[in-house]
């Protein structure tokens, strides 16, 4: 399923190139469904604290998981200056989403595609292995009017029961990232360990990089699971990544323990990374 987006901003803007490094923010973000029974955790109670985790951090691109509509609503609503492209995962197009937040000064969508992480990926509401359920990845293909260029930002979220459903969403998302050109951009929870897990591996061995690994300055637990808790520190529960590759340096990378006396605005950590993009050479 491919969206393409027509601008005629962006015909006329091939002499506005800035041979010059420029810096790229991502975030990626399991928001924890909106209809769960958190208790004292439930959405309206944390949803003003993700928003403003959120403008704080002041990403370009924010890729979010488990995001049902109504809650892209609430972010489009009171993120002012992003927009959102997105789809559920179910055969109707409803359920949660791989939504992609961008900041419309700073990037625009010319092209968009969601699949399916299954043996069947333009099937909507697909799943194959042993995937409890259907799982989707959305990518967009923005242009960055500031510098001329372009990039590929792909967001995704793999099951969270079926190990060998997550290994073969590995493979099927690195071929996909293969055929891309340019720089990308892989946001997402996983549910698999970063540096220990076989998803992981296959991901990096197909030219990724972990921008965690790969940052020279790192904030925060290694760890990005936390229960609406703080996070114990445990390496093996780092299962949100930002994944790169491309003419990309990851310079700072941080997994945000933003929390108000105690309440946090998910089960689990955003991730942030700040990129210099460089010029080309």
């Amino acid at each position: 399923m491919i969206i393409r987006f027509v601008c005629a901003a962006l015909l006329a803007a091939g002499g506005n190139a800035v041979a010059e490094d420029v810096e790229l923010t991502a975030m990626s973000f399991n928001v924890r469904y909106g209809t769960a029974d958190d208790g004292d955790n439930s959405w309206p109670k944390r949803r003003d604290l993700l928003i403003e985790t959120i403008k704080e951090q002041d990403p370009d691109v924010l890729g979010v998981q488990e995001c049902l509509p109504f809650q892209a609503d609430y972010l489009q609503e009171n993120l002012r200056g992003y927009r959102w492209l997105g789809i559920g995962r179910e055969l109707k197009g409803d359920g949660e989403m791989t939504a992609i937040f961008y900041r419309e000064r700073a990037l625009v969508p010319i092209e968009s595609k969601h699949f399916w992480l299954s043996e069947t990926p333009e099937a909507p509401g697909s799943k194959s292995w042993d995937s409890s359920l259907p799982r989707i990845a959305s990518w967009a293909h923005f242009h960055h009017p500031d510098s001329g260029r372009f990039v590929h930002v792909v967001n995704t979220h793999f099951d969270h029961r079926g190990e060998q459903a997550r290994l073969e969403s590995a493979k099927l998302i690195a071929s996909i990232i293969g055929a891309l050109e340019g720089p990308v951009i892989l946001t997402g929870d996983f549910n698999a360990p970063a540096e220990t897990s076989e998803p992981w591996q296959t991901l990096i061995d197909a030219g990724l990089y972990d921008s965690w690994v790969s940052a020279p300055e790192k904030i925060g637990p290694a760890n990005t699971w936390s229960g609406f808790t703080g996070p114990t520190p445990d390496r093996d529960r780092r299962i949100d990544w930002i994944l790169f590759k491309g003419p990309l340096d990851a310079l700072k990378s941080e997994n945000v323990m933003k929390n108000d006396n105690g309440r946090y605005p998910s089960d689990h950590l955003p991730v942030v990374t700040r990129f210099r993009w460089r010029a080309a050479e």
